[in-house]
């Protein structure tokens, strides 16, 4: 059955659910109008926020064998129930006026829901799609990316024509109807399935099969060292980007004396690069490799931390802010097909949820770093000296793990000249006994 599906479909239900749970991050353009008109703290407000970013991680680590399980059909609609009620339900927190159960639907429910909904569609499309991996889980993820740029203006224009409670019934029965039908229709490949195309290649040796470096389970990837490689790359790079994704306009203000209007433009433009970094570092990891990547990334973001102390230029610093959130949006699309090249896909989608783990971890350190360096210097100017350090960290531990790659590759591949020399071995004893 699987056989007859399209798997450009399979990629369009994938980017219906990643569309609909990252809605979720237009949290902002409700904050006002709920404050305004139940009195609410704004902290209290964006409590919820919080709650739903660090629950997702760890949904995502938590249910990541569940999604092995059952499947990505059941795990989208899982997730596709929670957070339909979750949005829904924060309607119906507001009609009576309850910020417990706000934070109980918008922050719980949605969080469970975003978590199990990230990862259910991207390890189907990695097996989807053994061809282009980077593009298919770029394409996937930048639905997450763009789900907010979509919802703020619709949002917005709803709570001033409906109100704010019939603008969640609206939005979660839409986010619900959305996810099912992305559900619907997505499916695991069989078992070893590839395109035609690559069939063809392979057997006319226009291109080589490549092997992944082990097939392992979530409990022995742990147990090896370039998983922890991988997830302190991973830290590293998503404390760098939610860092400058929550001070981008009053750090921009400050340094180098954007306008308040230019740094509310240069963070809807923060938007565009978070989102096309996630489709075109993908994109461009299925011919360079993902290692590469990873470690172009940190060759940028460290020119970009090391710069940014010394410039006035307001069109160089807003350049050089937008590269680090590009590295940070194209982390989280790499990630996927890292993990395939590294770990198989046995239990990709496990693997995937605890790697995750660095999303609730990095959206916690990123803001609280600079919030206290701030606080206690009075300066952004020394965040950057702290990234810079970080940074480095990383790139370190990239060359690390690249250079653990080549030599598993290695071994693989004497292991498999030995096996060749045996087999040749035998068979010439068994010719010989005849």
């Amino acid at each position: 059955m699987n056989v007859t599906k399209n798997r450009w479909l399979i990629a369009l239900s994938a980017i219906a659910i990643h569309l609909s749970i990252g809605a979720a991050y237009a949290y902002s353009v409700y904050t006002n109008p709920i404050r305004d008109a139940m009195g609410w703290s704004t902290t209290g407000i964006t409590l919820s926020f919080t709650i739903m970013m660090a629950l997702a991680g760890i949904a995502a680590a938590f249910f990541g064998p569940f999604v092995e399980r059952n499947g990505p059909r059941k795990s989208a609609i899982l997730a596709a129930i929670l957070f339909g009620l979750g949005q829904a339900g924060a309607g119906v927190a507001v009609a009576i006026d309850s910020l417990p159960l706000f934070l109980l639907t918008y922050g719980l429910a949605s969080g469970l829901g975003m978590g199990i909904g990230y990862i259910a569609p991207v390890s189907t499309l990695v097996k989807w799609f053994p061809d282009r991996r980077g593009l298919a889980t770029g394409m996937a993820v930048l639905g997450f990316g763009t789900g907010a740029l979509i919802t703020a203006p619709i949002a917005a224009r709803l709570m001033e024509s409906i109100g704010i409670s019939m603008t969640f019934y609206i939005l979660g029965v839409s986010y619900f109807v959305l996810m099912v039908l992305g559900a619907s229709y997505i499916a695991k490949p069989p078992e070893g399935w590839m395109p035609e195309g690559m069939k063809k290649d392979i057997a006319s040796g226009k291109k080589e099969m490549k092997v992944d470096l082990s097939q392992l389970t979530a409990k022995e990837a742990v147990r090896t060292r370039r998983f922890w490689m991988l997830w302190s790359m991973m830290l590293i790079n998503t404390t760098a980007g939610i860092m400058m994704i929550s001070v981008a306009s009053p750090m921009a203000q400050e340094v180098v004396g954007l306008s308040a209007a230019g740094a509310a433009a240069m963070v809807g433009i923060m938007g565009i690069f978070n989102g096309g970094g996630r489709l075109g570092w993908a994109a461009i990891s299925d011919y360079v490799g993902r290692p590469t990547v990873f470690l172009t990334f940190f060759v940028l973001q460290l020119i970009a931390f090391l710069t940014l102390p010394n410039i006035t230029n307001v069109l160089l610093f807003q350049a050089l802010v937008f590269i680090v959130v590009s590295c940070y949006g194209g982390g989280f699309s790499n990630l996927p097909a890292f993990i395939g090249d590294l770990f198989g896909t046995k239990q990709l989608g496990a693997i995937h949820g605890l790697l995750l783990t660095t999303w609730s971890l990095g959206g916690i350190m990123g803001p609280l770093l600079v919030s206290q360096i701030r606080e206690r210097t009075e300066s952004y100017i020394p965040v950057f000296y702290v990234f810079t350090a970080l940074i480095f960290l990383a790139f370190v531990v990239a060359v690390l793990l690249q250079l653990n790659i080549k030599k598993i590759e290695k071994e693989k591949q004497l292991n498999q000249q030995h096996k060749q020399r045996d087999y040749k071995k035998v068979s010439g004893e068994v010719s010989l006994s005849k």
